[in-house]
């Protein structure tokens, strides 16, 4: 709701509200279908207008992730790792922003809303640490019988999608994305519907720092409305349903879904975690491929 301010003439104006759309491919489109949903406030209060995603938008989403796939994956861990932090960089700089939008979004005061912001960009930082190591730490000569070299590395599975938590709208979305693209995956993320704010915050620094379009695509609106058909998706390589905590039938809907394909799935956790916590590496891996190379010694 727009509401009446006084510029310096005297005059009264509306001030100029922001239409929240959805993140594909690098730009900011509207729902094919036209619909949006309303937006609350932790209280309850009108918040804001966000753009309802269909079963369309995922497709293009899917088709945008996968375009971007090639590139993404055959840059250097290196890189990917400059990349990711340059997300931090950002967000860093536009802390007030993420700061509001996660007060309002989860009902929290400035102060605790200040470190949930906090936490995700340092949760960046780390994980961009660890795009240059987890070969070291997953692949690696393995000993065999005979004269060969066998070697074994991983590599990225390809389109994820990715159901973002519901209730850590910042911090837990931050948690689920960074550790998929930074493997070399590309990501289809479906956000907190009733918390779209900081996922829409986040779509604007992806757009703004040095990721490649297509690599992040964000959706808003209801779950049930896309992940249905991300889970069926032909052309999605695998699924995490962390943002299915709490909804067992739900979660095994989508499992059964992704089984069309032999996805890889991150089976939805029986309540939300505690993103606070160290994550580990667990995550790094789930959308990993092990390549095995045998070669002749001496060759």
């Amino acid at each position: 709701m727009a509401t009446k301010t006084t510029t310096p003439t005297g005059s009264a104006r509306l001030d100029v509200r922001k239409t929240y759309k959805l993140y594909i491919g690098g730009a900011f489109p509207r729902s094919e279908s036209g619909h949006s949903y309303v937006v609350n406030d932790a209280k309850g209060k009108f918040l804001a207008n966000a753009a309802l995603a269909s079963r369309k938008d995922a497709r293009d989403a899917v088709q945008a992730a996968r375009k971007a796939f090639p590139g993404w994956s055959g840059r250097t861990a290196y890189n990917r790792a400059q990349i990711v932090y340059r997300i931090a960089e950002v967000m860093e700089d536009r802390r007030p922003q993420f700061v509001d939008a996660v007060r309002v979004s989860e009902g929290l005061n400035a102060a605790r809303a200040g470190r949930v912001v906090d936490e995700a960009i340092d949760r960046l930082v780390w994980y961009a640490g660890w795009a240059d190591k987890v070969t070291q730490v997953v692949g690696g000569a393995n000993p065999v019988a005979g004269p060969f070299f066998n070697l074994s590395t991983p590599e990225p599975t390809g389109v994820v999608a990715v159901l973002a938590p519901q209730e850590s709208s910042l911090l837990g979305l931050v948690s689920v994305v960074a550790p998929v693209i930074v493997t070399g995956n590309t990501a289809v993320v479906c956000s907190s519907a009733d918390r779209p704010l900081p996922a829409v915050t986040f779509a604007e620094v992806l757009a703004t720092s040095d990721v490649p379009g297509g690599v992040v695509n964000i959706l808003t609106g209801t779950v049930g409305n896309t992940a249905p058909w991300l889970a069926s998706h032909m052309d999605v390589n695998a699924i995490d349903l962390t943002g299915a905590a709490g909804d067992p039938e739900h979660a095994a809907r989508l499992e059964e879904a992704a089984a069309e394909n032999l996805k890889r799935v991150r089976r939805a956790p029986a309540a939300e975690p505690d993103w606070s916590l160290d994550p580990g590496t667990g995550r790094l891996t789930n959308f990993l491929e092990v390549k095995t190379v045998w070669h002749p010694v001496g060759l």
